[in-house]
């Protein structure tokens, strides 16, 4: 017969090997949530621009814009939810073609494995690459591209635009020129459309003959253009013999751009005014190539130098210091986007698609480095920004004996002393 004190001794030993073994699988599932969270030193972005060919220049400003943000996250700790994530952005060239980014999307998610996808500076390319990210329901963030239908497409879940729809800027842009109308007692009945035959172009003409009636005005020319063209004589011609009050530019190719700003001035084509709207008028080429040109026009902008935001000219500073160049309206979009990132994967503390994409659904930012775009960033069900508010009017105007172009509109966001010249006689 077994003794009971030796049972209690085997029973004591039983128990401390259990409580042992607990101990263990406790300090082991520790050690592999640890392991599983160091797997995380990186969260790699795929960003798609222009970076050669026609649309170069902008896809390079875009490019350093989104550098100085991320050196700055990074320097900063990165993403501390993450464990100090680093933010890694893999760049492609989609040479502003749709084909070319369609192919290069599919290389970054199925080869690069980036955990998602942003970009691609021009509509039209845009659209047909973000459907790569939703057919493998990862995020495509877009902060420049602004074409209505990018975030309009029934059933897309994972697009999430920082720019304002195309619709919202004609909108601004509209009410600005009946603004002015009014304050300077100048009567508008005709007005002219000029833009190129692109995703971004035609969205703008779209917008334009729905908007432009509604304000009782009637368009006598609606003239697309192909971009690369090297010779805008036949259009300027068209232009000039419309005659109409306002000529309303959608240009996002530098170089036509520029060749018809020498031209309207070459044909003498005078209308009360000419309205850009974004894109090739906002880069800081556009200014230096077309001078005295560009004297007169206006523009729609979501952000400039002298606006009256939080850390602006702190971050145009820093831009010029860094790379020599005037930070614009598109690259303040891409800097601001980098920290709207940030603030989305602080919040998701994953890499998870879902937990990403609910993220950037649920953004609600009113602080921080963003404020240089909007005093608030949040997004409607469709994905896009859905306020005008970051919209100013700016004129090419001539301070101090040289062309810059002035915030002149909404007076709260003006530049100082600076007002509008309406009409415009050079």
């Amino acid at each position: 017969m077994v003794h009971k004190s030796i049972i209690k001794k085997l029973g004591d030993k039983m128990k401390k090997s259990l409580i042992s073994l607990a101990t263990m699988v406790a300090w082991g599932s520790m050690a592999l949530a640890g392991v599983a969270s160091a797997q995380v030193k990186e969260v790699k972005i795929g960003y798609l621009l222009p970076l050669t060919a026609d649309n170069a220049p902008q896809g390079q400003q875009s490019k350093r814009a989104v550098d100085m943000a991320v050196e700055e996250i990074n320097a900063s700790g990165g993403i501390k939810a993450l464990g100090g994530a680093k933010l890694k952005i893999i760049y492609a060239d989609t040479q502003s073609k749709p084909q070319v980014a369609v192919q290069e999307a599919e290389r970054l998610i199925s080869q690069e494995k980036v955990d998602f996808l942003a970009g691609a500076y021009n509509s039209g390319v845009t659209l047909p690459a973000s459907e790569v990210a939703e057919r493998y329901k990862k995020v495509w963030w877009t902060p420049v591209s602004s074409d209505d239908s990018i975030t309009n497409r029934p059933g897309f879940k994972y697009v999430f635009r920082l720019a304002e729809k195309t619709s919202m800027r004609i909108v601004a842009q509209l009410d600005f020129i009946q603004a002015m109308a009014k304050q300077k007692n100048v009567p508008i009945k005709t007005v002219a459309l000029v833009y190129e035959n692109s995703g971004y172009g035609q969205g703008a003409a779209l917008q334009w003959r729905k908007l432009v009636p509604q304000q009782g005005w009637k368009i006598v020319l609606d003239e697309p253009f192909d971009p690369k063209t090297t010779d805008p004589s036949p259009v300027i011609t068209k232009v000039k013999a419309a005659k109409a009050d306002i000529v309303l530019l959608a240009n996002s190719f530098m170089p036509a751009a520029v060749m018809m700003a020498k031209s309207f001035k070459e044909q003498g084509v005078k209308p009360k005014a000419f309205f850009a709207t974004s894109a090739a008028h906002s880069d800081p080429d556009y200014l230096k190539n077309a001078g005295d040109a560009a004297l007169g026009v206006f523009d729609v902008s979501g952000w400039e130098p002298d606006v009256n935001r939080p850390f602006s000219k702190d971050v145009a500073k820093k831009f010029q210091d860094k790379y020599g160049l005037l930070l614009n309206n598109e690259t303040a979009k891409e800097y601001a986007g980098m920290y709207v990132v940030k603030d989305v994967l602080e919040r998701a503390a994953s890499t998870d698609p879902e937990k990403v994409r609910n993220a950037f659904a649920a953004t609600d930012l009113k602080e921080g480095m963003t404020q240089i775009y909007s005093n608030r960033v949040h997004f409607d069900s469709t994905g896009t920004f859905p306020d005008t508010s970051s919209l100013v009017l700016v004129q090419f105007l001539k301070v101090n004996g040289k062309v810059e172009r002035v915030t002149v509109g909404p007076a709260e966001q003006a530049r100082p002393g600076q007002k509008f010249i309406f009409p415009f006689e050079n």
